[in-house]
This record gives structure tokens, C-alpha cells and sequence, in this order.
């Protein structure tokens, strides 16, 4: 599965695709989990990192189909060379009420401030939308800390939320907790001309 390619907001053709897992993917995945990156140090540095047995785990996941009607978390591939440079996710807040969360994770920093974010988020907020039927709302979670998931979320069209005040504990600072949430129609009327 390929979710469609679109156009960023600069209307040009987008450098990336968002798909589901291939084999070649596990082995960058593998490495990009494994080791001191920078990425780490903004993607939930307050949780523990995942040993090396956690990884296998979630790999041996990834290869199965989901029980879900679309998996949980998918790769975001370079265009040109369809390698792996990141994932999206989404997870349920409260499936009673039709309730999701996103994620983002852009592991090699060479990609950050290129847009790739928000191209990648744009399509899976689009694909999260089109396909569950019944979702009212999406929303991502990020903490104080990290500036850049902030100002996405804002350029996205979310609006905070929530602010947790002193919820997250990073190098023995503490800084908020921070949530972000946008309805079905915020998204649609918001993207309606690039959808």
C-alpha cells in the first residue's frame, strides 16, 4: 500500500511517499533505533529507551498483517531512492469516541526543516481521515522541548489544547506536556483546496 502522492504548500511535487513495510526497511529501521541519534533526543526522550530485544519485537510486528483496518504505523520513503527516512503512526486516544493520535518520527536529521514533516503529516492526516469514517478529530502529543513539533502542529492547522505544566522530565529539566488536536472539519475546510 502506497497512500497517493500530493503537493506540499508550495504546490511542487512531493520528495516522499508514505507505504507500508518492506523487508529492505527493518535493517535501517534496526539501525536507526539502536543507536545515539538525534532524533531520540526529541521524539518521547522521557520514556526509556527500547532495548535491542524491544526492537526485534516490534520489527517481528511490522512484518504481520494488522489487525487493524490500516496498520498503526507506516514508513515515510524518499522518493528517488524509496529508503526509509521516517515513520507516521497513529494509535487510538479513545476508540469509544472516535478518538486518534498521530506521530511523526524524521530519524536521519539531514531531512528536518525541509518540509518533510508536513508534507508527511498532510498526507496522513488525509489518509486517517478518508479512511476511518467515523474519526471526529486527530491529535499529536509533544513536550515543551521540542520547538519543531510545536510549530508544525501549528503550520498543520492544530490548535493546543492542553498544557501540562511541568509533566515531562528531560536531562533532570522538567517541561510541559503539550497537545495539539484539530476536528474533521477544521482538516477538510483547512485543506479543502489541496486535498
Amino acid at each position: 500500500m502506497t497512500i497517493k502522492e500530493g503537493q506540499n504548500s508550495d504546490n511542487n511535487q512531493m520528495n516522499i511517499i508514505i507505504r507500508d513495510w518492506q523487508e529492505k526497511d527493518f535493517k535501517n529501521y534496526r539501525y536507526w533505533n539502536n543507536g545515539q541519534f538525534k532524533w531520540k533526543k526529541f521524539n518521547g526522550p522521557y520514556y526509556p529507551q527500547k532495548t535491542k530485544e524491544e526492537i526485534e519485537l516490534e520489527i517481528e510486528t511490522l512484518r504481520k498483517p494488522s489487525p487493524e483496518k490500516v496498520r498503526k504505523r507506516l514508513v515515510i520513503a524518499d522518493k528517488q531512492t524509496d529508503q526509509l527516512i521516517g515513520t507516521v503512526s497513529w494509535y487510538w486516544q479513545s476508540k469509544e469516541t472516535n478518538w486518534q493520535s498521530i506521530g511523526i518520527a524524521l530519524y536521519d536529521d539531514k531531512y528536518w526543516g525541509k518540509g518533510i514533516g508536513f508534507d508527511a503529516l498532510t498526507l496522513w492526516c488525509n489518509y486517517l481521515f478518508d479512511y476511518f469514517e467515523e474519526s471526529v478529530r486527530l491529535d499529536l502529543r509533544t513536550w515543551s522541548g521540542n520547538i519543531g513539533m510545536m510549530k508544525l502542529a501549528e503550520k498543520l492547522g492544530f490548535t493546543l489544547e492542553a498544557r501540562f505544566r511541568k509533566a515531562r522530565i528531560v536531562d533532570g529539566q522538567y517541561y510541559d506536556s503539550i497537545g495539539y488536536g484539530i476536528l474533521r472539519e477544521e482538516w477538510k475546510n483547512k485543506n479543502s483546496e489541496t486535498i
